[in-house]
């Protein structure tokens, strides 16, 4: 049992991911931990997290309210705050790095911001389990495909932070390593949601370009990757989950479904990619395969422990299409389902 009887902070636990994986360690589905801390600045959102995990709407949510409220707590800090990043990794076993600065345009206008959020913040962290007597076991820093032949703020701060948790393996007797995944359909500021918003308000839909295309990930399938590096990855590596890819004004058609709703494009957004990337050409040679995920190996040779055979021929990019409107209707079905059911 991958968590049983440990003492897991998630750091931007408020988020879309934080509270999904915060979910699923509730469940107890890969044991009981002694204690899920959520590490995040924000008290408005831990005040509702506490709140909708109390609140029981079915029957199967006993087990995760019981869990809850023995093992749940939440501490306010922020990541560029040594002291209280200290505080809450003394006596942590397992580190989930979610906490970071996200939204592309917002990096683009406010750069230093995303610097000490998403660079120093994280050296803070390393710094904390290096420095100081602590129980940490493994730290996995979440990532992002824009880290990957990074163009904006955003995704150049998340590159070296996976650079920075990398080498934190050279002077450390704890494990770091990554994940790096690409767009998640239902997080908070990914299209789906601005998608079922606008239409719900009879449209315009807003799309970018024609060509644009993105990987699509479920929030579960994005908690998997974590707990996979947590179970099977090696110090530096980072783990990439293999996702279909759409291009993004079919999803819209999807959503629309018919629907007497105007599509209007306004192009790319400061930052923005056309395309996304989750391992370049120059990483797929040292991209190996294990559990169904590609694994990337990390950059210093001191690290690498995988002599596999490279398992891809070229860059991972969602330019290379792999669903279309009749697989894309179940894979939006749940987020559809649950717009319908907040509109009743």
């Amino acid at each position: 049992m991958l968590v049983e009887g440990k003492n897991v902070l998630v750091t931007g636990g408020t988020g879309s991911l934080g509270h999904a994986m915060v979910r699923r360690l509730l469940t107890g589905d890969l044991g009981v931990p002694a204690r899920v801390t959520v590490f995040s600045r924000d008290e408005a959102k831990q005040h509702d997290m506490r709140l909708s995990f109390m609140r029981r709407s079915e029957a199967t949510d006993d087990i995760i309210y019981r869990n809850s409220t023995q093992v749940l707590r939440f501490i306010i800090g922020d990541m560029r705050d040594y002291s209280s990043v200290l505080r809450s990794v003394r006596n942590a076993h397992l580190v989930i790095h979610a906490a970071a600065l996200k939204q592309v345009p917002s990096c683009e206008y406010f750069p230093f911001q995303a610097i000490q959020t998403n660079l120093i913040g994280t050296q803070n962290l390393v710094r904390a389990v290096r420095e100081n007597r602590t129980d940490v076991e493994t730290v996995i820093g979440i990532s992002t495909d824009k880290a990957c032949k990074p163009i904006n703020v955003m995704g150049m701060t998340k590159a070296i932070m996976e650079r920075i948790l990398i080498e934190a393996n050279l002077e450390s007797g704890s494990r770091f390593a990554c994940v790096r995944y690409g767009n998640v359909v239902a997080s908070r500021g990914s299209v789906v949601p601005l998608f079922l918003e606008q239409i719900a308000h009879g449209g315009p839909v807003t799309l970018t370009m024609r060509e644009m295309t993105r990987f699509l990930l479920t929030l579960d399938q994005a908690v998997d990757t974590v707990f996979s590096a947590i179970q099977s990855g090696r110090a530096g590596e980072t783990y990439v989950p293999r996702a279909p890819s759409a291009r993004v004004e079919e999803v819209a058609d999807v959503m629309i479904d018919g629907r007497t709703i105007e599509k209007i494009f306004i192009g790319i957004r400061p930052g923005e990619k056309i395309h996304e990337i989750m391992v370049s050409e120059e990483e797929c040679y040292r991209t190996t395969e294990r559990d169904g995920y590609y694994v990337i190996q990390p950059m210093l040779p001191e690290l690498r422990s995988d002599s596999a055979e490279p398992a891809l021929g070229g860059e991972y990019s969602s330019e290379a299409v792999t669903v279309h409107a009749e697989e894309l209707r179940p894979m939006l079905a749940p987020s559809l389902t649950a717009r319908r059911g907040a509109h009743a």
